[in-house]
């Protein structure tokens, strides 16, 4: 069920409502928009009494809503969610395109600070590096932990970079929290529902990547898991599918990008790196993405990719992010949007978390 409050409603009366949703035993999830508030109810087994809701002070209408997912679903809320980090003009979501790129993963620390230096010139206001790396192979590199996270957090005093790093269970999870600007969970994790539980009980925006045969209703669900928990700053990542073919790594599915925009006010962004798995055909995926109206990209960018511990097949040159930032900018222009470039700290504090 969702409540919708009058454009006038009060902060009080908003309050009140959310109120006598928890007296019923449920749970109220308030999200204020440009022109209204609209609370969701979550906790419910069947129909809630609608009767004792309708009629308080600044409720303009109660509706069912029959989709199963609620909090994530464009009823809830018309105008598209931006996510911001505080101390800095970075966003995710809205008329900006974000742009994050990094390696696979956190090898060194002269490599992520050339690699981040690469990235910051370039113009991205956000670095992507994987600290822990869940892989096929139980022998393959499986990333540097506690220790990839505070090289990652010396980047972020040094460029002012945001950080996104993923965590692959809780334990990595709480770290993740104290080092870094966002927490990606994985495509092997995306129905790992107590991992997005925990997720949903975090300060930290979270960037949740599709399953490599999810449907599009399944990465809806996974990112209400999150949300149900009280955390509202998801954005959406499509990164490529499992199919027949092979002459990609995966079948990115630029389709979804309207789909998800059509069916929810969350972000969603494109990786093309994973999505093709080979470097000649990272760019022009990253067009195509922009033109269909991603509100993002998401690259892997590594100066010596003959010698990466991980993907470094799908890694783009340092030449070569140049100019896809230049690309992106310019087909952001067509569609009425824009690329960010570069990022602005507030402060000296603002750097850190």
């Amino acid at each position: 069920m969702l409540i919708v409050m009058k454009a006038t409603a009060t902060p009080e009366q908003v309050d009140a409502v959310c109120k006598r949703i928890e007296s019923l035993g449920l749970r109220p999830h308030p999200l204020p928009g440009a022109e209204r508030t609209a609370i969701g109810i979550t906790g419910n087994r069947g129909m809630v009494e609608q009767g004792g809701l309708a009629e308080m002070p600044g409720v303009q209408e109660v509706i069912r809503v029959t989709k199963p997912y609620k909090l994530v679903s464009r009823d809830l809320k018309e105008e598209g969610t931006v996510i911001r980090f505080a101390g800095t003009d970075a966003t995710i979501g809205g008329k900006r395109l974000a742009v994050m790129a990094g390696p696979c993963s956190v090898e060194s620390r002269d490599q992520i600070f050339a690699i981040a230096e690469i990235v910051a010139k370039g113009g991205a206001q956000f670095l992507r590096g994987g600290a822990y790396k869940p892989r096929t192979s139980p022998y393959a590199f499986q990333g540097l932990g506690e220790e990839a996270l505070q090289l990652l957090a010396e980047v972020r005093e040094a460029f002012g970079l945001r950080i996104v790093t993923e965590a692959i269970d809780n334990e990595s999870l709480a770290l993740v929290e104290q080092y870094a600007d966002m927490i990606q969970i994985g495509a092997r994790n995306m129905q790992n529902y107590s991992l997005l539980k925990r997720a949903g009980r975090s300060k930290l925006p979270v960037l949740l990547k599709r399953g490599m045969s999810a449907t599009l209703e399944e990465l809806l669900m996974a990112a209400e898991y999150v949300m149900s928990e009280g955390n509202y700053n998801v954005a959406l990542v499509e990164r490529g599918v499992r199919t027949f073919v092979d002459h990609t790594r995966n079948t990115l599915d630029l389709s979804i990008v309207p789909a998800v925009q059509k069916l929810s006010h969350l972000p969603i962004l494109v990786d093309p790196s994973h999505g093709t798995g080979k470097r000649d055909k990272v760019l022009a995926l990253a067009r195509a993405a922009v033109a269909v109206g991603a509100d993002g990209l998401m690259v892997e960018v590594h100066h010596q990719p003959d010698q990466a511990l991980s993907d470094g097949a799908q890694s783009i040159l340092p030449e070569q992010f140049a100019q896809l930032m230049d690309e992106a900018a310019a087909i952001a222009k067509v569609v009425g949007r824009e690329v960010s470039r570069g990022i602005k700290v507030e402060s000296a504090a603002g750097a850190a978390r």
